[in-house]
């Protein structure tokens, strides 16, 4: 089975090569990434995404509320979150985690740890949908 992977942050040789980098640890994943959270949102609005991974920090629609808006169109999509920021209370990460669950992984993450979250938040993904 592949799974559709949709990447967003404005760090564009960082998407690129987390793309690559996914696809050759697991040839099941297809990464497809964006630089603007509005154009990931009507990518994953057409259906047939299976995780989101977006950055926190963005020019044109932060990753709060892009986790909102992904969440009000389908609450089963797995997203994670990644920040480089360190903690501060007013933080979206804080405002994120008030809102539901969500998995924020730091920045410079272990690609191989990032692999494994993905693909644990796939699985469970994959239970639901046949339940």
């Amino acid at each position: 089975m592949r799974y559709k992977i949709v990447i967003v942050d404005d760090e564009i040789e960082l998407i690129k090569n987390l793309k690559y980098e996914l696809e050759d640890l697991d040839k099941n994943l297809e990464v497809t990434y964006f630089t603007s959270g509005y154009a990931a949102l009507n990518t994953v609005m057409q259906g047939k995404t299976d995780l989101v991974l977006s950055d926190i920090a963005m020019p044109d629609m932060d990753g709060f509320e892009l986790y909102s808006r992904i969440k009000e169109y389908d609450t089963n999509i797995p997203i994670i979150l990644m920040t480089g920021f360190g903690y501060d209370p007013n933080h979206v990460v804080v405002r994120t985690k008030r809102e539901g669950p969500v998995d924020i992984i730091p920045k410079p993450f272990i690609t191989e740890n990032l692999f494994g979250l993905l693909l644990k938040r796939l699985k469970e993904r994959k239970a639901t949908k046949e339940d």
